[in-house]
Protein backbone atom coordinates (compact mmCIF):
# COMPACT_ATOMS: atom_id res chain seq x y z
CA UNK A 1 0.00 0.00 0.00
CA UNK A 2 1.28 3.38 -0.51
CA UNK A 3 3.74 4.84 2.65
CA UNK A 4 1.19 8.00 2.63
CA UNK A 5 -2.01 5.57 4.03
CA UNK A 6 0.28 3.86 6.67
CA UNK A 7 -0.48 4.97 9.82
CA UNK A 8 2.58 7.37 11.20
CA UNK A 9 5.17 5.47 13.51
CA UNK A 10 4.67 8.26 16.03
CA UNK A 11 1.30 7.85 16.31
CA UNK A 12 0.26 4.80 16.14
CA UNK A 13 -1.06 2.15 18.60
CA UNK A 14 0.71 -1.26 17.78
CA UNK A 15 -1.51 -4.74 19.37
CA UNK A 16 -0.63 -7.80 19.09
CA UNK A 17 -2.72 -9.47 16.49
CA UNK A 18 -4.22 -12.08 19.27
CA UNK A 19 -5.67 -9.48 21.21
CA UNK A 20 -7.25 -7.76 18.22
CA UNK A 21 -8.89 -11.36 17.29
CA UNK A 22 -9.59 -11.85 20.53
CA UNK A 23 -11.58 -8.63 20.32
CA UNK A 24 -13.23 -8.77 17.17
CA UNK A 25 -14.41 -12.81 18.24
CA UNK A 26 -15.82 -11.37 21.16
CA UNK A 27 -18.01 -8.49 19.68
CA UNK A 28 -19.15 -11.04 16.52
CA UNK A 29 -20.49 -13.88 19.71
CA UNK A 30 -21.91 -10.49 21.24
CA UNK A 31 -23.77 -10.03 18.18
CA UNK A 32 -25.41 -13.77 17.90
CA UNK A 33 -22.32 -15.13 15.63
CA UNK A 34 -21.84 -18.88 16.13
CA UNK A 35 -18.62 -19.72 17.21
CA UNK A 36 -17.12 -21.15 14.11
CA UNK A 37 -18.25 -18.49 12.54
CA UNK A 38 -16.72 -15.73 14.45
CA UNK A 39 -13.94 -17.60 14.64
CA UNK A 40 -13.55 -17.92 10.54
CA UNK A 41 -14.66 -13.61 10.42
CA UNK A 42 -11.93 -12.56 12.72
CA UNK A 43 -9.13 -14.69 11.51
CA UNK A 44 -10.00 -13.22 7.72
CA UNK A 45 -10.11 -9.84 8.86
CA UNK A 46 -7.00 -10.49 11.09
CA UNK A 47 -5.54 -11.76 7.92
CA UNK A 48 -5.85 -8.38 6.25
CA UNK A 49 -4.27 -6.22 8.97
CA UNK A 50 -1.17 -8.74 9.81
CA UNK A 51 -0.57 -8.14 6.07
CA UNK A 52 -0.40 -4.91 5.45
CA UNK A 53 -4.25 -4.91 4.00
CA UNK A 54 -5.48 -2.07 6.07
CA UNK A 55 -8.51 -1.39 3.61
CA UNK A 56 -10.02 -4.61 4.51
CA UNK A 57 -8.87 -4.89 7.81
CA UNK A 58 -10.84 -4.44 11.44
CA UNK A 59 -10.42 -0.58 10.85
CA UNK A 60 -12.68 -0.03 8.15
CA UNK A 61 -15.06 -3.35 8.10
CA UNK A 62 -16.08 -4.17 11.94
CA UNK A 63 -17.95 -0.34 11.73
CA UNK A 64 -19.96 -1.92 8.52
CA UNK A 65 -20.31 -5.33 10.01
CA UNK A 66 -21.78 -4.50 13.46
CA UNK A 67 -23.96 -1.49 11.70
CA UNK A 68 -25.36 -4.60 9.23
CA UNK A 69 -26.06 -6.93 11.93
CA UNK A 70 -27.70 -4.35 14.30
CA UNK A 71 -30.17 -2.95 11.37
CA UNK A 72 -30.71 -6.43 10.18
CA UNK A 73 -29.59 -5.98 6.98
CA UNK A 74 -26.75 -9.04 7.78
CA UNK A 75 -27.33 -12.43 8.79
CA UNK A 76 -25.13 -13.13 12.12
CA UNK A 77 -25.80 -17.04 11.63
CA UNK A 78 -26.49 -17.80 8.29
CA UNK A 79 -26.88 -21.18 7.49
CA UNK A 80 -24.74 -22.07 4.22
CA UNK A 81 -27.39 -23.90 1.57
CA UNK A 82 -26.14 -25.70 -1.74
CA UNK A 83 -29.12 -24.88 -4.39
CA UNK A 84 -27.58 -27.00 -7.02
CA UNK A 85 -24.81 -29.60 -7.08
CA UNK A 86 -23.01 -31.21 -10.13
CA UNK A 87 -19.19 -33.66 -9.90
CA UNK A 88 -17.25 -30.70 -9.72
CA UNK A 89 -19.08 -27.41 -9.61
CA UNK A 90 -22.25 -25.47 -7.19
CA UNK A 91 -24.19 -22.77 -6.41
CA UNK A 92 -24.69 -21.97 -2.48
CA UNK A 93 -27.20 -19.72 -1.37
CA UNK A 94 -25.37 -17.39 1.92
CA UNK A 95 -28.67 -16.75 3.27
CA UNK A 96 -27.69 -13.14 3.96
CA UNK A 97 -24.69 -14.01 5.77
CA UNK A 98 -21.08 -12.40 5.82
CA UNK A 99 -18.97 -13.76 3.25
CA UNK A 100 -16.01 -13.73 5.77
CA UNK A 101 -17.46 -16.77 7.03
CA UNK A 102 -20.14 -18.46 4.08
CA UNK A 103 -16.21 -18.01 1.84
CA UNK A 104 -13.80 -20.14 3.55
CA UNK A 105 -16.94 -22.72 3.56
CA UNK A 106 -17.42 -22.42 -0.25
CA UNK A 107 -14.58 -22.20 -0.64
CA UNK A 108 -13.37 -25.63 1.05
CA UNK A 109 -16.54 -26.84 -0.73
CA UNK A 110 -14.35 -26.08 -4.18
CA UNK A 111 -11.39 -27.74 -2.71
CA UNK A 112 -13.21 -30.67 -1.84
CA UNK A 113 -14.42 -31.16 -5.22
CA UNK A 114 -11.34 -30.52 -6.94
CA UNK A 115 -9.51 -33.02 -5.12
CA UNK A 116 -12.39 -35.82 -6.73
CA UNK A 117 -12.49 -33.46 -10.56
CA UNK A 118 -8.94 -31.62 -10.40
CA UNK A 119 -10.76 -28.82 -10.60
CA UNK A 120 -13.59 -27.55 -8.56
CA UNK A 121 -16.14 -24.40 -9.01
CA UNK A 122 -18.40 -23.00 -6.42
CA UNK A 123 -20.92 -19.82 -7.23
CA UNK A 124 -22.48 -18.14 -4.10
CA UNK A 125 -25.75 -16.02 -4.35
CA UNK A 126 -27.54 -13.64 -1.28
CA UNK A 127 -24.23 -12.63 0.21
CA UNK A 128 -22.81 -10.12 1.83
CA UNK A 129 -19.37 -8.36 2.00
CA UNK A 130 -16.54 -10.83 1.79
CA UNK A 131 -13.81 -8.90 2.83
CA UNK A 132 -9.86 -9.41 1.00
CA UNK A 133 -10.40 -11.58 -1.69
CA UNK A 134 -7.24 -12.93 -1.27
CA UNK A 135 -7.93 -14.68 2.37
CA UNK A 136 -10.22 -16.80 0.63
CA UNK A 137 -7.75 -17.36 -2.76
CA UNK A 138 -4.78 -18.10 -0.39
CA UNK A 139 -6.66 -21.28 1.84
CA UNK A 140 -5.98 -23.62 -1.53
CA UNK A 141 -2.28 -22.97 -0.30
CA UNK A 142 -2.81 -25.43 2.58
CA UNK A 143 -4.09 -27.73 0.26
CA UNK A 144 -1.22 -28.02 -2.83
CA UNK A 145 -3.74 -26.01 -4.82
CA UNK A 146 -4.16 -22.45 -7.27
CA UNK A 147 -7.36 -21.02 -5.78
CA UNK A 148 -8.92 -18.21 -7.72
CA UNK A 149 -11.82 -15.79 -5.58
CA UNK A 150 -14.22 -13.30 -6.97
CA UNK A 151 -16.81 -10.68 -5.58
CA UNK A 152 -19.47 -8.44 -6.74
CA UNK A 153 -17.44 -5.69 -4.38
CA UNK A 154 -19.46 -2.44 -3.51
CA UNK A 155 -21.40 -0.75 -6.33
CA UNK A 156 -19.75 2.40 -7.18
CA UNK A 157 -18.40 2.67 -10.19
CA UNK A 158 -19.74 4.15 -13.67
CA UNK A 159 -18.83 1.91 -16.95
CA UNK A 160 -16.32 3.93 -19.02
CA UNK A 161 -17.44 6.99 -20.62
CA UNK A 162 -20.84 6.64 -18.32
CA UNK A 163 -22.01 8.53 -15.37
CA UNK A 164 -24.16 6.40 -13.37
CA UNK A 165 -23.04 3.94 -11.10
CA UNK A 166 -23.19 0.65 -12.66
CA UNK A 167 -20.47 -1.73 -11.02
CA UNK A 168 -18.78 -3.62 -8.58
CA UNK A 169 -14.96 -2.71 -7.59
CA UNK A 170 -15.74 -6.29 -8.37
CA UNK A 171 -12.08 -7.49 -6.84
CA UNK A 172 -10.10 -10.71 -7.94
CA UNK A 173 -7.75 -12.52 -6.16
CA UNK A 174 -4.93 -15.44 -7.32
CA UNK A 175 -3.20 -17.49 -5.18
CA UNK A 176 -0.25 -20.21 -6.24
CA UNK A 177 2.16 -22.12 -3.86
CA UNK A 178 5.95 -22.23 -3.71
CA UNK A 179 8.20 -23.99 -2.11
CA UNK A 180 10.39 -21.57 -0.26
CA UNK A 181 9.68 -18.55 -1.75
CA UNK A 182 6.67 -15.95 -0.36
CA UNK A 183 3.34 -17.33 -2.39
CA UNK A 184 2.35 -15.64 -5.93
CA UNK A 185 -1.02 -14.18 -3.73
CA UNK A 186 -2.81 -11.27 -6.08
CA UNK A 187 -5.27 -9.89 -5.02
CA UNK A 188 -7.21 -6.41 -6.78
CA UNK A 189 -10.20 -4.93 -7.65
CA UNK A 190 -11.40 -3.89 -11.19
CA UNK A 191 -11.36 -0.12 -10.05
CA UNK A 192 -8.17 2.32 -9.52
CA UNK A 193 -8.11 1.48 -5.45
CA UNK A 194 -10.10 -0.27 -3.48
CA UNK A 195 -13.26 1.81 -2.26
CA UNK A 196 -11.77 2.03 1.52
CA UNK A 197 -8.83 3.24 0.49
CA UNK A 198 -10.63 6.55 -0.63
CA UNK A 199 -12.53 6.39 3.18
CA UNK A 200 -9.01 5.85 4.92
CA UNK A 201 -7.35 8.91 3.11
CA UNK A 202 -9.94 10.62 3.93
CA UNK A 203 -9.79 9.73 7.47
CA UNK A 204 -6.26 10.84 7.79
CA UNK A 205 -6.83 14.14 5.77
CA UNK A 206 -4.93 13.05 2.90
CA UNK A 207 -5.14 14.24 -1.27
CA UNK A 208 -5.37 11.22 -3.59
CA UNK A 209 -3.52 10.81 -7.30
CA UNK A 210 -5.38 11.55 -9.84
CA UNK A 211 -7.15 8.95 -12.25
CA UNK A 212 -8.75 7.25 -8.78
CA UNK A 213 -12.07 8.99 -8.82
CA UNK A 214 -14.76 11.21 -10.96
CA UNK A 215 -16.59 13.53 -10.12
CA UNK A 216 -20.83 12.91 -9.25
CA UNK A 217 -21.38 13.82 -13.33
CA UNK A 218 -18.57 10.98 -14.27
CA UNK A 219 -15.78 13.20 -15.49
CA UNK A 220 -12.54 11.82 -14.14
CA UNK A 221 -10.64 13.77 -12.20
CA UNK A 222 -6.88 13.59 -13.00
CA UNK A 223 -5.13 16.01 -10.57
CA UNK A 224 -4.04 15.23 -6.80
CA UNK A 225 -6.56 16.87 -4.75
CA UNK A 226 -8.90 15.78 -1.89
CA UNK A 227 -11.47 13.03 -2.79
CA UNK A 228 -15.12 14.85 -3.65
CA UNK A 229 -17.39 13.68 -0.72
CA UNK A 230 -20.20 12.10 -3.59
CA UNK A 231 -17.16 10.40 -5.64
CA UNK A 232 -17.03 7.82 -8.11
CA UNK A 233 -14.70 5.05 -8.55
CA UNK A 234 -12.71 4.96 -11.92
CA UNK A 235 -11.81 1.66 -13.35
CA UNK A 236 -8.23 0.44 -13.69
CA UNK A 237 -6.45 3.44 -15.85
CA UNK A 238 -9.07 6.06 -15.10
CA UNK A 239 -9.85 7.24 -18.85
CA UNK A 240 -10.34 5.30 -22.50
CA UNK A 241 -7.44 6.92 -23.43
CA UNK A 242 -5.29 4.96 -20.74
CA UNK A 243 -7.11 1.97 -21.00
CA UNK A 244 -10.15 1.92 -18.51
CA UNK A 245 -12.58 -0.03 -20.95
CA UNK A 246 -10.37 -2.89 -20.11
CA UNK A 247 -11.19 -3.26 -16.33
CA UNK A 248 -14.95 -1.84 -16.97
CA UNK A 249 -14.95 -5.22 -18.72
CA UNK A 250 -13.35 -7.21 -16.49
CA UNK A 251 -15.82 -5.86 -13.69
CA UNK A 252 -18.46 -7.17 -16.10
CA UNK A 253 -16.83 -10.57 -16.49
CA UNK A 254 -16.60 -10.72 -12.86
CA UNK A 255 -20.26 -9.69 -12.37
CA UNK A 256 -21.38 -12.35 -14.96
CA UNK A 257 -19.43 -15.51 -12.84
CA UNK A 258 -19.95 -14.17 -9.86
CA UNK A 259 -24.01 -12.59 -9.55
CA UNK A 260 -25.74 -13.63 -12.81
CA UNK A 261 -23.69 -17.63 -12.88
CA UNK A 262 -24.97 -18.10 -9.46
CA UNK A 263 -28.79 -16.53 -9.82
CA UNK A 264 -28.59 -13.27 -8.08
CA UNK A 265 -28.26 -10.76 -11.50
CA UNK A 266 -26.15 -8.25 -11.54
CA UNK A 267 -24.90 -6.32 -8.38
CA UNK A 268 -26.30 -2.79 -9.13
CA UNK A 269 -30.07 -4.80 -8.99
CA UNK A 270 -29.83 -5.24 -5.45
CA UNK A 271 -27.31 -3.37 -3.58
CA UNK A 272 -27.81 -5.30 0.07
CA UNK A 273 -26.34 -8.66 -1.68
CA UNK A 274 -23.12 -9.47 -3.28
CA UNK A 275 -22.40 -12.61 -4.85
CA UNK A 276 -19.41 -14.46 -4.92
CA UNK A 277 -17.28 -16.96 -6.98
CA UNK A 278 -14.82 -19.57 -6.08
CA UNK A 279 -12.45 -22.03 -8.32
CA UNK A 280 -9.71 -24.37 -6.97
CA UNK A 281 -7.05 -26.12 -9.09
CA UNK A 282 -6.17 -30.01 -7.82
CA UNK A 283 -2.19 -28.90 -9.18
CA UNK A 284 -1.36 -32.97 -9.27
CA UNK A 285 -3.98 -33.13 -11.69
CA UNK A 286 -2.13 -31.10 -14.56
CA UNK A 287 1.81 -31.47 -13.72
CA UNK A 288 3.79 -32.58 -10.92
CA UNK A 289 3.40 -31.03 -7.58
CA UNK A 290 6.78 -30.87 -6.79
CA UNK A 291 8.04 -29.68 -10.00
CA UNK A 292 5.26 -27.26 -10.17
CA UNK A 293 6.92 -25.58 -6.64
CA UNK A 294 10.23 -25.81 -7.50
CA UNK A 295 9.49 -24.22 -10.79
CA UNK A 296 7.07 -21.40 -9.10
CA UNK A 297 10.34 -20.83 -6.68
CA UNK A 298 13.02 -20.52 -9.75
CA UNK A 299 10.13 -17.54 -11.29
CA UNK A 300 9.42 -16.12 -8.11
CA UNK A 301 12.88 -15.60 -7.24
CA UNK A 302 14.48 -14.31 -10.63
CA UNK A 303 11.17 -11.76 -10.34
CA UNK A 304 12.52 -10.91 -7.06
CA UNK A 305 15.87 -10.26 -8.11
CA UNK A 306 15.79 -8.42 -11.52
CA UNK A 307 17.66 -5.81 -12.49
CA UNK A 308 15.77 -2.72 -10.89
CA UNK A 309 14.90 0.55 -12.98
CA UNK A 310 16.47 3.68 -12.18
CA UNK A 311 15.33 5.38 -9.29
CA UNK A 312 13.79 1.86 -8.09
CA UNK A 313 14.89 -0.13 -5.14
CA UNK A 314 14.15 -3.49 -5.56
CA UNK A 315 11.34 -5.46 -7.99
CA UNK A 316 8.42 -7.26 -5.91
CA UNK A 317 5.48 -9.56 -6.88
CA UNK A 318 2.03 -9.66 -5.61
CA UNK A 319 2.37 -11.52 -2.23
CA UNK A 320 5.69 -10.45 -1.45
CA UNK A 321 5.24 -7.12 0.34
CA UNK A 322 2.30 -8.44 2.59
CA UNK A 323 4.52 -11.76 3.53
CA UNK A 324 7.42 -9.39 4.77
CA UNK A 325 4.88 -7.02 6.47
CA UNK A 326 3.33 -9.97 8.18
CA UNK A 327 6.99 -11.04 9.35
CA UNK A 328 7.15 -7.64 11.51
CA UNK A 329 3.24 -7.42 12.39
CA UNK A 330 3.26 -10.94 13.64
CA UNK A 331 5.85 -9.86 16.24
CA UNK A 332 5.78 -6.12 16.77
CA UNK A 333 1.92 -5.78 16.64
CA UNK A 334 -0.60 -4.23 14.24
CA UNK A 335 -0.06 -0.59 14.24
CA UNK A 336 -3.58 1.40 14.16
CA UNK A 337 -4.91 4.58 14.17
CA UNK A 338 -5.66 5.95 17.66
CA UNK A 339 -9.07 6.95 16.54
CA UNK A 340 -9.27 3.50 15.21
CA UNK A 341 -8.70 1.65 18.92
CA UNK A 342 -10.99 4.56 20.83
CA UNK A 343 -13.90 3.60 18.84
CA UNK A 344 -12.91 0.28 19.45
CA UNK A 345 -12.77 0.82 23.13
CA UNK A 346 -16.23 2.71 23.00
CA UNK A 347 -17.99 0.05 21.11
CA UNK A 348 -16.90 -2.65 23.04
CA UNK A 349 -17.53 -0.83 26.21
CA UNK A 350 -21.07 0.13 24.68
CA UNK A 351 -21.55 -3.61 24.08
CA UNK A 352 -20.29 -4.75 27.00
CA UNK A 353 -17.77 -6.63 25.83
CA UNK A 354 -14.15 -7.82 26.67
CA UNK A 355 -11.26 -6.28 24.78
CA UNK A 356 -7.59 -6.81 25.03
CA UNK A 357 -6.63 -3.27 23.90
CA UNK A 358 -5.14 -1.54 26.73
CA UNK A 359 -6.67 1.35 28.55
Amino acid sequence: MFDRFHVADDIAIRIQGDDMRFTVENIFRHLGVPEEDAKRSADALLYADLRGVDTHGVSNMMRTYIKGMQEGTINPAPVMKIVKDAPAVATVDSDTGLGLTIGPQAMELAMDKAEACGMGAVAVNNGRHFGAAGYHAQLALERNMIGLAMTQGGVYMPPTHGATIMLGVNPIAFAAPTRNEAPFIFDASTSSVAVNKIVLAQRLGLNIPGGWVAEPDGTPIMEEGPAPKDFRMLPVGGTREIGSHKAYSQAVMWDILCGLLSGGGPGFRDLQSSCHHFIAYRIDAFTDLESFKDDMDFYMKSLRECTPAPGEERVLYAGLPEYETYQDRSVNGIPYHPEVIDWFREKTAELGVEHRLGE
